[in-house]
């Protein structure tokens, strides 16, 4: 039967469109049982029915719809007790449910299995026979299978609007996606493709290796050039620190590997196009293998990267778009050189069908105040180009072609969103306290090289989070002691005003370095963080050194440990920082070196009931929301299956919270948070509450939760708190902390409108 199996998916797969692939899917399954019948219904829970939507065998006496209310029937039994159900002869059960449409009162045999996806019963997959007679287990497991199957294909279908209705409630329109940068947008769907696609790169070979040499050489020039001009063009339009974004792709073209690999594999007799599609797509591949989700984004720079110097060896000159007014950009892969290249006045929102929240499109859409829904993969190209589009960038959904009521509905909050950005603007240089006075220290999270000083418009007192593996990722090798020490520098001296928690290097395992590559079973449990930068001690202790050489002249250094799991490895980092100092003070005897503050984060749920043994060994803790939500719910949020259950406001996960912080107190230790739970306004109040008074966030939500601190009330907020530890799911959690806000006026920044 496995052979049937997968010829029947195969067949409906391939099918163009959805009602021949049901259709292919009941003649096949009848054909391959040798049943006198199968039938497929479609659940519609806004009509509360089901429709039969595809039959082979049952003979339809009406040109009308065939419906069986939900509750009536065996088709409701199986889908009501979501397990399939084998009856000898149905026409005696119960629950049979004789349709005056229908002809089937010769078959007594049924087998009923219900499509369900991810929890929903999306329908039910029906085979029946004449004779009175069990369906065998086999045959039983046969349709389950299939039925699991088809949920899927009806999920895309349903996801696509295949499965719409008259009756149906214009809602039901939406395509959904990821929650990229809030907002709301309206506007006409403007599709950009790349000029050239790796993809479409036929693999060719070469007997003029030099001259395909010299051919990559001058269109990495012209690429470079063209970086340039974007990244002027987008000066005084973005935040100079996401204008570094730019940098990266720099870093990407000065790697010496990317180049070096590419004109080895020309000298292997490959032609220029054919090596850099082999270079970049092996590139991309490691990039999307990585976990962290900030890395594994850059896979989408080289990409574009990669395409882009295709375009200019094709020699396809950029093309002048010239997009309708108050459009929204949609493309496959919405990249920040796209963003880039369009007049950046009429863009209001962004849909991309691939990429997450650290894109660093998604990352520049925040900085622009540009709306974005990402991963919205079920929406078709050529069908929206020109369509009026809504951007919901606060549920992830995308309605296409929206009814007027729709429409001007979602204007009236779009006006809303844009009084409310320029409100929040107005708490800059205010004091951050709440409206009884408690003040909050807010800090950002970095992780690109910083040239310009942007933290007077942020007024902002430091860095809560420098991640030091990014240069480590941009390099083909490892960074020299010197190079270390110009990239510290740089940030120490942005933030001279504040203080910076560096930390160490973090990676391994899950997001291993291009030239140190490394296979593990289960990487999230593996060999990370502190774990791997003591097993090689040459690594951390160059890092410390430039760290401390770096913060010479400057006393606002922070060293950060990530992922510590016990008191031994503290000893042993402390240990080699105190060594690394001591070489640092002997070799600059004429200074006094400042002694930098170390901390701990707190991201192993283990660390919890550990930190009164590491209390006398550091000065601070910080904790990491990400992976300690993860590691609680044993949950990998980057699988699709049970990214749905990675909630920071599980309960659980705020008792955890509670607890780090009560015990912070108690050891008389200060603590942080630098996870993404700090910037999400929900999360901040909710911290706030517990007592964390210093929080570190992306700079693009900083203006937000400034603004929600000083328009709320630790009383009130305290009184949320104990509400929210009472509630079971993370669902209720998230009613009651929604309901604060709106209570206090600060509804707008969770939902549409003000």
């Amino acid at each position: 039967m496995l052979r049937d199996l997968q010829r029947i998916v195969e067949a409906v797969n391939q099918a163009p469109d959805f009602e021949l692939a049901l259709q292919t899917m009941v003649q096949q399954v009848k054909q391959a049982l040798q049943t006198d019948s199968c039938t497929v219904y479609l659940a519609d829970h806004e009509q509360q029915q089901f429709a039969l939507a595809a039959t082979d065998g049952l003979n339809i006496t009406s040109e009308h719809p065939i419906h069986v209310p939900f509750g009536e029937g065996v088709i409701s039994l199986a889908a009501q007790r979501e397990e399939p159900l084998n009856i000898a002869n149905a026409t005696q059960h119960p629950k049979f449910l004789k349709l005056d449409a229908v002809d089937e009162a010769r078959y007594h045999a049924m087998l009923a299995a219900p499509v369900i996806h991810r929890r929903r019963v999306l329908g039910v997959l029906a085979v029946q026979q004449q004779q009175d007679r069990a369906f065998t287990r086999d045959e039983e497991a046969f349709v389950v299978t299939l039925a699991a199957q088809l949920a899927v294909v009806i999920a895309h279908a349903e996801a696509k609007g295949y499965l719409r209705t008259v009756k149906q409630s214009p809602w039901l329109q939406a395509v959904k996606g990821l929650a990229a940068a809030p907002g709301v947008a309206i506007g006409t769907a403007y599709v950009v493709q790349p000029r050239a696609k790796l993809s479409e790169v036929t693999p060719r070979k070469t007997s003029k290796p030099e001259h395909e040499i010299r051919r990559f050489r001058s269109a990495v020039a012209r690429t470079r050039q063209e970086l340039l001009e974007l990244s002027e063009r987008m000066r005084g339009q973005i935040a100079d620190e996401t204008l570094a974004i730019f940098e990266v792709y720099h870093a990407l073209l000065d790697s010496a590997s990317l180049g070096q690999e590419v004109e080895q594999t020309i000298s292997d007799g490959w032609r220029a196009q054919t090596a850099l599609k082999i270079v970049v797509e092996s590139l991309v591949n490691q990039f999307e293998n990585l976990d962290d989700d900030y890395i594994r984004e850059r896979a989408s720079d080289v990409r574009d990267l990669g395409q882009r110097i295709l375009s200019h060896l094709k020699e396809r000159s950029r093309v002048h778009h010239q997009p309708p007014e108050q459009c929204v950009l949609v493309a496959d892969e919405v990249t920040a050189t796209m963003l880039a290249e369009l007049p950046q006045t009429e863009i209001v929102g962004m849909v991309s069908m691939r990429g997450s929240g650290n894109s660093h499109a998604a990352i520049m859409a925040r900085s622009m105040g540009i709306p974005a829904v990402l991963g919205a993969d079920d929406v078709e190209l050529s069908e929206v180009d020109g369509e009026t589009l809504i951007v919901d960038g606060y549920n992830g959904d995308v309605f296409i072609s929206p009814p007027l009521q729709i429409e001007n509905e979602y204007r009236e909050l779009a006006e809303e969103e844009l009084e409310l950005r320029q409100k929040v603007e107005q708490a800059r240089g205010r004091p951050v306290e709440t409206l009884d006075g408690t003040p909050i220290n807010l800090q950002l999270n970095v992780g690109l090289n910083l040239e310009r000083d942007w933290l007077d418009e942020l007024d902002i007192t430091g860095v809560g989070l420098y991640r030091t593996e990014i240069p480590f990722m941009m390099h083909e090798r490892l960074p020299t002691e010197d190079e270390q020490v110009e990239i510290y520098a740089q940030v120490l001296e942005q933030f001279k005003a504040g203080t910076v928690v560096m930390r160490t290097l973090d990676v391994g395992g899950d997001k291993p370095l291009p030239y140190l590559p490394m296979q593990e079973e289960n990487p999230f449990l593996g060999w990370r963080g502190i774990r791997m930068t003591l097993d090689h001690p040459d690594i951390f202790l160059v890092q410390i050194r430039a760290m401390l050489r770096a913060s010479i002249g400057r006393d606002n250094l922070h060293i950060l440990l990530p992922m510590i799991t016990n008191a031994d490895e503290v000893d042993e980092a402390t240990r080699m920082i105190k060594q690394a100092y001591y070489e640092v003070a002997e070799e600059h005897a004429e200074i006094t070196l400042p002694v930098p503050q170390v901390g701990v984060m707190l991201e192993v749920p283990a660390m919890i009931y550990q930190m009164h043994a590491i209390a006398d060994k550091i000065d601070f803790f910080s904790v990491g929301t990400n992976d300690l939500t993860q590691y609680l719910l044993a949950v990998d949020r980057n699988n699709q299956r049970v990214a749905g259950l990675f909630d920071a406001f599980h309960p659980a996960v705020l008792y955890a919270l509670k607890q780090i912080i009560e015990r912070a107190k108690t050891l008389g230790k200060p603590v942080s948070v630098c996870g993404e739970l700090a910037g999400e306004p929900g999360g901040a109040i909710l911290l706030i509450a517990m007592g964390y008074r210093t929080l570190s966030m992306n700079s693009y939500t900083v203006d937000r939760i400034r603004w929600i601190i000083r328009h709320s009330r630790t009383s009130d907020l305290e009184a949320m708190l104990e509400r929210a530890l009472a509630a079971r799911t993370a669902q209720e959690v998230r009613k009651i902390v929604t309901l604060t806000l709106e209570q206090a006026g600060l509804g707008g920044f969770v939902r549409a409108g003000s």
